[in-house]
């Protein structure tokens, strides 16, 4: 019989797991406990959840989300990192962290609608944010109109040019 704590926490879990639009399977054994607030520190500037739970109960989470194929990577001591805005910024926050430290290791992703193994997580972590990609396109859509400007300017340069000569010309 499932106790009240397990059946809170599962609903907590299902409505984050549900509401987030990447979840990071972490083994995180091997942390001390200043490595583990330090990441935790990392995790709420850039606005993820991270939380160890229960296999079980993550499990269930999942269940209730129609989440199907988590189970191969719920083994083990297991912490999530919910994203609920920028799918890659835990990527990004545990790719920075696991520069000083060994851990934790990504065993999983849930990633927009799509599960992944942890081999992708360096894949990921490379991927530009929501900003540099409109930054990007921004800077693509104003390069043929500056390029635009410049050609059609050019032409009224060289005429402006040729008055300015000749102007010199007949003064002379």
């Amino acid at each position: 019989m499932p106790n009240a704590k397990n059946i809170q926490q599962v609903e907590e879990l299902t409505q984050k797991l549900g509401k987030a639009k990447a979840i990071y399977f972490t083994e995180y054994i091997g942390l001390n406990v200043e490595d583990i607030t330090a990441l935790r520190r990392d995790f709420h500037k850039n606005d993820v959840d991270y939380q160890v739970a229960k296999n079980t109960l993550i499990k269930l989470a999942a269940k209730n989300n129609d989440y199907e194929g988590m189970d191969a990577y719920l083994s083990g001591p297991t912490a999530i990192a919910l994203s609920y805005e920028d799918p890659t910024g835990p990527a990004r926050v545990l790719k920075n962290f696991t520069k000083d430290h060994d851990l934790p290791e990504v065993k999983g992703i849930y990633f927009d609608g799509n599960l992944f193994d942890g081999s992708e997580f360096k894949r990921i972590a490379e991927m530009p944010t929501k900003e540099e990609l409109l930054a990007k396109f921004a800077a693509l859509l104003s390069s043929p109109m500056t390029k635009l400007a410049r050609t059609l300017q050019a032409p009224m340069a060289d005429v402006g040019y040729a008055l300015s000569n000749l102007k010199e010309q007949k003064s002379n």
